[in-house]
């Protein structure tokens, strides 16, 4: 049973009480690797769960990462008795990866009274190591009341 939020509850411990509930994120293997007060890490490793017809990591794959990265962003700035929902985004994609993992960082870039806006970078780390960006989104997000 998930725990009602804290005042007390660090960034990271909302995020991943939050995470834990996204049942297309465990799906596809996501992990949270950093949260801070305003930005948002999370991997996606590469699997036939995330690929597309040709190998790659799928676009919808790719955007739901920068989705979560960039509402989890803005989740660590809402008030602490709310989630928070995605009202748009604008993803560009740049480049076509294959295995390897997708790490997606999500930033605030305004906190506003009704409506916060992000951002997110989508990088593909390759097996050697090699960082490439392959995507980049716009977002903008609400703040709900929690339901659970």
């Amino acid at each position: 049973m998930t725990q009602p939020t804290t005042p007390t509850e660090t960034p990271l411990q909302r995020v991943q009480r939050s995470l834990e509930r996204q049942g297309l994120m465990r799906h596809l293997g996501a992990e949270l690797l950093r949260v801070v007060p305003g930005e948002c890490v999370v991997t996606l490793p590469f699997s036939d769960k995330a690929s597309q017809q040709h190998g790659s990591f799928h676009g919808g794959a790719v955007g739901a990462l920068a989705d979560i990265a960039g509402g989890y962003a803005a989740l660590t700035v809402a008030p602490p008795d709310t989630e928070v929902v995605s009202l748009e985004y604008k993803i560009n994609f740049l480049a076509a990866c294959h295995g390897g993992e997708l790490c997606a960082t999500g930033r605030v870039v305004k906190n506003g009274k009704r409506v916060i806006v992000t951002s997110a970078e989508v990088s593909h780390i390759g097996d050697d190591g090699t960082q490439t960006l392959c995507a980049v989104m716009q977002q903008t997000v609400m703040p709900v009341p929690k339901n659970y």
